[in-house]
This record gives C-alpha cells, structure tokens and sequence, in this order.
C-alpha cells in the first residue's frame, strides 16, 4: 500500500464522481479482506458472460448448468464455459477436474465454491492425467492455460499435487489464481506437494490452507516469474512451507525473478527436512510481513541447488522467524554466488543451543546487507565452521542497528503463539523506514508510532472503518457497495 486506500472502480458512463466515505465504527472483518469491485457491462455485440451451477444431483447435459438445473461433475462445466463465465459448485463431494481451455485478459473464468457451500474434491477428475485433483494444464495448441480462478474448495487426499498448475518451457501457462482453498493429506505416498506450480508466470496463491501433505505447502517451480505467494497460512507439511526453485535440470531459464511473498503464516513445517521458506534460482524477489515458526528444517533459505543462479538481489523486510531448538538456522545465505541480498527489520531468533540467527559463506559476501534485526548472539560468517558473537559479527560490518532480545521481551505471549509486540517491546519503533513495506502481516500501516516496528507485526490499536463507495448521478447519492479497510482518506475518482 503505497498511499491513500483507493477502490478501483470500473468506468461508469454516468457516473461523475465518486468518493470514499470513512464512518468511524469498528469491524470483525478480517484484515485481508479485498475491496470490492464490479463487473463492467458487456459492450454491445459481445456475450454476456453466464453463471452455471454444479450439483451433486445435477445432470452433465447441453442445455444445462442452469440453478434449476446444474450439472453433474466438474469436469463437464470446466469444458463447456466460455471466457468471462462462472462456475459455482454447491455442497457436496466431487472429483476433480483438468482444466484446458483459457480466458482472455479482460475475461477470466472462475470455478469457485457457491456461497456458503462446502466443497470437497477428494479425486482426481477423469481426465487428470498427474494424480491431481485439480489439474491446470493443455497438450494441446499452444501448450498455454490462462486467466482462472480457482476459489473456495476443500482439496483432500490426492495421491499426488492436490491443485496442480502446469506450463512447458517452450510455453509458459499465465495469469491463474488459486484463492481461498483449503488444500491438505495430498501426496502423503508419493511426496507431492499441495498447491504446485510449474513453467506459470503470473500466477497468485493466496489465502489459502494448505497442510499436512506430503512434501510442501506451496511449490513454485520450474522458472515461472512473478508468483505472488500471500496472505496463506501453511503447516504440518512434512518438507518447506513455500519451496520455489528455479530448476535449470527442467530446461527453462533456470530462474524464478520478480516474486513477491507476504504476510503469510508458515508454522510446523520441516520434519522431512525444507525450510520455512525455500529459494533456489530466484532473484529480485521480495519477502516480507511473514510470521515464522516451529519449523523443524531451516527458517529462510537463499542459495542454489537446481536454479540456473545462486539466489541473488532479494529483500527479507519485516518478518518474524522463530526457531525451535531441533530448528536449522533462522536465515541462511549459503553459497558466495548469493550476492546482493538484503535483511532489515527482521526478528531473527532461534533456542538451537549453537546454531544462530544469519549464516553467511564468507565474511565478505559480495552486496550483502543486514541491519535493523533482531537477533541471537550466534551468528556465522564461514558457513557456520564456526560461530561468533553480535559484536564480532558487528565488526565485520554487519547489523551496526541490531540488537538481541529473547521472545519474552518482543511479544504478548510466545508460548501461546501470539506475536503481536507486548508494551515496551524494545522492537517497538526500532526498524528503519522501507519504501517497499507499508503495512504488517495484519494489513496496519506503518508506521504507527514514531518509526517502523521490528518483525511482521506493528504494534498500535487497530480500528477498522467501513468503506463507503457512493456515486452521485443527478443530484443523487446512490450506493453501490461497502468495503473495508484499517484507514482511509476521501478521494475522488472522475470518469
């Protein structure tokens, strides 16, 4: 959030003005609520996009798919939508789906749980060709899948990925969402991961769950650029909570680029090993806002295994990483080709009785940067041969900000999980101001006080304002919807 909150509206051809009305009452809505939006009209001479219904005692026929009459699977709506169209599953059990037909730029397709329905996809569909669930993906044409959402499904048990999103190296898939699905028990067999992305620019995983399977909670693969990881909560998988890896062995370029992970919630991850957040191959990529926890392999890792280059020009801003004591280092930078990576405003802390907060292969890293943390008093400068203190480590030219506090002194109540700043944190207003963090893992801006806060979450009281979008035609005041946001300023927004 880079200023005053805006509703983008779209162009209304009477509409004159519009402006944003703050009324001061609190609000349960949770933080990471979207503003709302409207559909354009459709221009003249072109297809209204049409809403069809999906129900377990419907019936796969043309015409069909209507709310008095729904289709029977999945797999027979994603076939017969067009771009713009909307497909809404009713309550019920189903089997999944493969997905090869595109929307445009202008008209996705959704597939989506109705309103208040609970959607269970417990197989693969009878196309699916990988063992997953829900499969994303054409062999046909150009090889590309494009413009989907995919919202508001319970994905269990796959024998393999339980949502599964597949380009090729000669032709990227593009510009797919998987949104508030729950996504867990998948590949405990076969080691498969639960959202899973390969050779897809543009892809966003958000507010989702994703747990308990077999190898990670979310895996970014195969030199797919731009993913947007955020807003997740991933847990009890038995590898990394995020694994991205550029894979130069799958052809591609090697590299995942221009990657954003925020505010997401990454606990009891790692028991088969993989850390909280996982970065092989990927550059120019920013984490930021997330709370991690109790997982059991490493905290953030930055280095190169299957990636084209070692992981390179990346910022970790404002995170929380707390490692239990059977933990791996809090961050790890591990190979010398790791240059020009950036740490500040991190809480960094582990109970390992020797291994410490940041790891580096030389003391010299080329471009490295660290400050504004907080930290332990174990550090590593030689790729943890041996360990130092804050001061030797400060002497190196490293974190000349930073300081050490224990869990106790930072937060509210660690040992039940609550890692909101306590009163008189010494993180409080401790941080340096970041031009590319402007709010926490909560969706607050910061800063509060008289500086940025430490760690994923700014500490101050946190009053959300209903979000009043009026348009005036004719005199009148008509309303059109109601939103929510932790501030706002009046706006105009003319045609």
């Amino acid at each position: 959030m880079t200023g005053p909150k805006v509703l983008a509206l779209p162009l209304l051809s009477s509409l004159t003005a519009v402006f944003l009305v703050c009324l001061a009452c609190q609000s349960t809505l949770p933080p990471t609520a979207a503003a709302p939006t409207w559909p354009a009209a459709a221009p003249p001479g072109e297809t209204v996009a049409q809403t069809y219904y999906v129900a377990t005692d419907g019936e796969d026929v043309i015409p069909g798919g209507t709310s008095e009459q729904p289709w029977r699977t999945i797999q027979f709506a994603v076939e017969n939508v067009a771009p713009g169209d909307t497909i809404r599953v009713r309550s019920g059990t189903y089997d999944g789906c493969r997905i090869e037909n595109s929307g445009t730029a202008g008209a996705w397709i959704t597939l989506r749980a109705d309103d208040g329905s609970q959607v269970v996809v417990d197989a693969p569909g009878p196309q699916n060709t990988h063992g997953s669930n829900v499969e994303i993906e054409t062999w046909e044409g150009d090889g590309v899948v494009a413009y989907w959402i995919v919202e508001g499904l319970e994905v269990a048990g796959a024998p393999s990925w339980g949502v599964d999103v597949r380009g090729s190296d000669a032709a990227h898939s593009h510009h797919i969402v998987i949104r508030r699905n729950t996504v867990h028990d998948c590949g405990l067999a076969t080691g498969r991961t639960g959202i899973f992305t390969a050779f897809v620019d543009d892809a966003t995983i958000e507010q989702n769950e994703s747990h308990h399977n077999g190898e990670h909670g979310v895996y970014c693969s195969n030199s797919g650029d731009r993913p947007v990881i955020r807003d997740n909560v991933l847990h009890h998988n038995v590898g990394c909570g995020v694994h991205m890896n550029g894979d130069a062995s799958m052809d591609g370029d090697g590299v995942i680029s221009g990657g954003l992970v925020e505010r997401n919630v990454i606990y009891e991850n790692g028991s088969g090993g993989g850390s909280a957040i996982n970065m092989d191959g990927v550059t120019d990529t920013i984490v930021r806002n997330n709370l991690l926890y109790d997982n059991h392999a490493g905290g953030i890792a930055i280095f190169q295994h299957d990636g084209a280059v070692c992981s390179q020009r990346n910022r970790v801003l404002n995170n929380t990483i707390l490692m239990p004591a059977d933990g791996r280092w809090a961050v790890n930078v591990s190979q010398a080709g790791c240059v020009d990576n950036h740490l500040y405003n991190n809480v960094i802390y582990t109970a390992h009785s020797w291994r410490g907060s940041i790891v580096i292969p030389t003391p010299d890293l080329a471009g490295f940067e660290s400050d504004y943390n907080v930290l332990v008093d174990r550090l590593s400068a030689d790729g943890e041969s041996s360990v130092i203190s804050l001061a030797e480590w400060q002497a190196l030219g490293y974190d000349s900000h930073s300081f050490i506090a224990t869990p106790g002194e930072l937060f509210v109540d660690p040992a039940a999980d609550d890692y909101h700043l306590r009163a008189g944190s010494p993180a409080v207003d401790a941080g340096t101001t970041l031009g590319d963090v402007t709010d926490d893992l909560e969706g607050t801006l910061r800063p509060i006080g008289a500086a940025y806060d430490i760690g994923a979450l700014e500490q101050g009281v946190r009053v959300w304002l209903p979000l009043v979008a009026r348009s005036l035609e004719g005199g009148q005041t008509r309303l059109l919807e109601v939103g929510f946001s932790p501030l706002c300023w009046p706006s105009w927004v003319l045609p």
